[in-house]
């Protein structure tokens, strides 16, 4: 075992994290030029370690390891990194270097890279390609962001149906411009329609002399280069895949979509539902800058604003109860933030449900059934609970009825809302994770306020 092979492991803690050793270490090399420290440290690293160093670099440091390195650096890496960062790294380069760079990787990795630099800025560094690879790359980039074009890989091995399985095996051992990894075998015809694909396992136990026409999946599904990510992605989860293929309106093969790309998809969208839900703009990195996540989020808080004075214009209505009764004042925000926090849990699982197509219109009169049961029943015992907590802190008769009623209804609402208002969004062509926390958020404050302030005022006679 070499001595690079032992320190390799030292790059991370048992955490996961980067030894800020190694770190300082490359960041000297950087600093001082020193390439062969630099191979040491990085030579045989992993893309995803390779990224993940890169970014722990300065600022000014990243774009001199690249050029130091050369051709030793894995622009693969890049495609780890988060898009500002990126960005940043290829605006120090030379056209010249990352076209280089680029021709060494596979095609969706390259698409990546070029995919959200400014046009003028692609188009210079395309033409330093090859006409055949420019031309490849071109296709890739015109085809609709977030689309299987996007993410296919336009490397793959196709044969005709006369090939035999000694032929291809010996195709692929002579080869060596071939995909860096690949799963299958794609059976065309001569004008490069799809018609099957052969698993590299069934066509290793097959003779030489079998036709590949034999052991080729005739029913094999594919995909064309403008269906979403999401529904291939939804394609690979549903029937265990590794790879599709993906053909044009003429049901000729035009590539290839892996596992390994997928998974990416998988993370992309939990991370936007997630940062939907919460307000944050889905393309907000942790390498932005403050004013730049000051300004994705202004109009979130700007619209949450909004719906807060609707909110407590409610309470505007019932201003002489509460003057009379201090209590009111203070219990009435138990009950809309317990409504809120209900509704929020409800949300959450309707609109996870809708992007992963398990809540649909076949389940839905059963789902809707089930949150307001859940929300009835947590009612009923959180209406207990704070019944007793509201007599027994305010010592005021009756006082325990009112917010243990006001409870009730607000959860209802709360699951009522949580599942009724992004269905609605669903249905009406909006995301309901990037416009449903507002809506669900006034009912459940409106309800709640409205509920508790009238049952007491007709309690208790207040006026």
């Amino acid at each position: 075992m070499t001595e690079q092979a032992l320190e390799l492991p030292e790059l991370r803690d048992p955490d996961g994290s980067i030894r800020p050793e190694y770190v300082a270490e490359a960041a000297r090399a950087v600093d001082d030029g020193d390439v062969e420290t630099l191979r040491r440290l990085v030579g045989d690293l992993h893309e995803s370690d390779l990224g993940a160093l890169v970014e722990a670099l300065d600022p000014q440091q990243r774009p001199r390891l690249v050029e130091l390195l050369g051709i030793d650096f894995d622009f693969t890496a890049l495609t780890e990194l988060d898009a500002a960062v990126r960005e940043e790294i290829l605006d120090e380069l030379d056209p010249e270097t990352v076209a280089e760079g680029v021709r060494e990787i596979e095609s969706d990795d390259a698409v990546t890279i070029l995919a959200d630099l400014p046009r003028e800025e692609r188009s210079e560094i395309l033409e330093h390609l090859p006409l055949d690879e420019r031309l490849a790359l071109t296709r890739s980039l015109d085809y609709p962001e977030f689309s299987a074009g996007r993410r296919m890989q336009t490397e793959f091995i196709a044969v005709t149906p006369d090939w035999n399985v000694g032929r291809a095996i010996d195709y692929m051992r002579e080869t060596e411009d071939l995909p860096d990894q690949f799963y299958e075998l794609y059976v065309v015809d001569k004008a490069g329609r799809f018609l099957g694909a052969v698993p590299l396992n069934r066509l290793l136990r097959a003779k030489r002399p079998v036709p590949v026409s034999e052991l080729m999946d005739e029913e094999r599904r594919r995909v064309l280069p403008a269906e979403t990510q999401e529904n291939v992605a939804r394609l690979f989860q549903r029937y265990d895949m590794v790879s599709v293929p993906v053909v044009d309106e003429g049901d000729r093969l035009v590539g290839v979509v892996t596992f390994d790309d997928v998974a990416d998809v998988i993370q992309e969208e939990a991370d936007e539902d997630i940062k939907a839900l919460g307000g944050v703009p889905a393309d907000e990195e942790l390498s932005d800058s403050v004013w730049t996540i000051a300004r994705y989020r202004f109009s979130w808080l700007l619209v949450n604003l909004a719906t807060a004075f609707v909110a407590s214009s409610v309470l505007g209505l019932f201003e002489g109860q509460l003057q009379k009764m201090v209590a009111l004042a203070v219990l009435a925000p138990i009950v809309a933030s317990q409504g809120g926090n209900a509704t929020t849990q409800t949300m959450t699982v309707a609109v996870r449900a809708l992007a992963t197509q398990q809540l649909s219109e076949a389940n839905a009169r059963w789902v809707i059934l089930r949150e307001l049961m859940v929300g009835l029943l947590n009612g009923v015992a959180f209406a207990v609970i704070t019944g007793v907590a509201a007599y027994a802190w305010f010592d005021v008769p009756g006082l325990g009825v009112v917010i243990g009623l006001a409870m009730i209804c607000n959860l209802l609402a709360a699951a009522a809302g949580g599942i009724l208002i992004p269905l609605a969004l669903h249905r009406m062509r909006i995301d309901p994770a990037v416009a449903s926390s507002p809506f669900v958020t006034t009912v459940t404050d409106v309800v709640g306020f409205f509920s508790f302030l009238s049952i007491a005022t007709l309690w208790f006679g207040l006026r």
